[in-house]
């Protein structure tokens, strides 16, 4: 298909992974981000001052707060079933014991670094109490996920505040999201490049209409060697200039987490919306990864079909023969599709959190760069992987 400008860049104008021509599998939806999900809103709140030797507490402050809203801010309280998966349990996602029993979330997602899931998860609730104050006269179990920061940014100086997680969940829009160093994804490193936020969608076709999966990646995992882009092992031919992990010589490689939120208007029930999320890791797999034991690597997945159908308010009276609620799911049998679009919008989503990228100086002069757009085409075009 022709390429769109929205599916090319950024809306600060940042090229993303398609103006590259790397040739990817699928049809993406008009802004190829989880936005095309019809109702997701995506916000920031995006923190970066200071340069210099770290004093904690007074950075440099390379971090930020990212909040996903499945039915925007008028309808959160409204439940979607949901499903979670930890592909390797080295981090953090709130709430996650909930939504494997209830199998339904009703509350703006969260993601940031680890040392601010606390005042993410306090933000969320405040934000509830001060906005839908009957949704939180029950109890709240707000979902916060979390990537370390901590080779960039003061992760221990509490520059994350409150005031923060609620700017991002004030801030979230439909339509075109920025990627990269933004929000939560502001100090993170992937493949021991400059790493953090990146989106992209698919279409899935299903007889009598169509159906989008978007995922929304804040990705902070992988070791350069590992590093493959539309099958190539790309990872050899960019091994210079990689102050990251010349810095943990002798230590782990390939850490730093990856958190995966999947979006998709398919009705699904809770255990397929699971399904959905046990596949991000193949996406990523396609990027090279292996996963490290220091990646805590959680996804979660959910459905905006079926609105409100599995709310867990309390109930009032006894019940009636009206007690009772429905859903329509795909058949199982028909799941391949959604799966494949999964996997093709979770590699172009790293991708994209890469390419549109710059360099970034953060704690006590550690430096992070780019990915350089103009070795990587040569590197594809001598292995005969980019697009005409």
């Amino acid at each position: 298909m022709d390429q769109l400008p929205t599916q090319t860049t950024t809306p600060a104008g940042k090229p993303r992974a398609r103006a590259l021509a790397i040739p990817l599998q699928g049809t993406p939806g008009s802004a190829n981000a989880i936005t095309d999900v019809d109702g997701v809103q995506v916000g920031y709140s995006t923190i970066v001052k200071g340069d210099g030797k770290m004093l904690v507490g007074q950075g440099p402050v390379r971090t930020g707060v990212t909040a996903i809203l499945p039915f925007g801010r008028e309808g959160v309280g409204l439940a979607c079933a949901a499903g979670y998966h930890s592909f390797n349990g080295n981090g953090e996602m709130t709430g996650a014991s909930w939504i494997e029993e209830a199998g339904s979330i009703s509350l703006p997602i969260l993601i940031t670094n680890t040392h601010a899931v606390g005042t993410c998860h306090r933000g969320v609730i405040d934000w509830v109490a001060r906005h839908k104050p009957d949704v939180a006269n029950q109890w709240l179990l707000p979902v916060v996920a979390e990537t370390w920061d901590g080779y960039l940014n003061d992760i221990n100086g509490s520059h994350v505040t409150v005031d923060h997680a609620i700017a991002a969940i004030d801030a979230a829009a439909s339509g075109r999201i920025e990627e990269g160093s933004v929000g939560g994804g502001t100090g993170m490193n992937c493949y021991a490049f400059k790493g953090g936020s990146g989106t992209a969608s698919r279409v899935v076709d299903y007889g009598h209409r169509s159906y989008t999966v978007g995922v929304f990646l804040q990705a902070n995992f992988g070791s350069r060697h590992e590093l493959t882009i539309a099958g190539v092992p790309v990872g050899a031919d960019l091994a210079a200039d990689n102050p990251m992990e010349s810095y943990f010589r002798g230590g782990p490689t390939g850490a730093g987490s990856c958190i995966g939120i999947v979006a998709t208007d398919a009705p699904l029930l809770p255990g397929q919306c699971k399904a959905l999320a046990r596949r991000v890791p193949l996406g990523l797999a396609r990027t090279g990864t292996s996963g490290s034991h220091f990646s805590g690597d959680i996804f979660l997945a959910f459905s905006t079909a079926n609105r409100d159908a599995l709310n867990g308010r309390f109930p009032k009276g006894p019940p009636t023969d009206q007690s009772y609620s429905y859903m329509d799911f795909i058949p199982w049998g028909r799941m391949d599709d959604f799966y494949a679009a999964v996997v093709q919008a979770s590699e172009e989503a790293v991708l994209n959190a890469l390419v549109a990228n710059s360099d970034m100086t953060g704690r006590d002069g550690n430096r992070s760069p780019a990915l350089p757009h103009t070795k990587l085409s040569a590197a594809l075009k001598a292995r005969g992987a980019a697009a005409a």
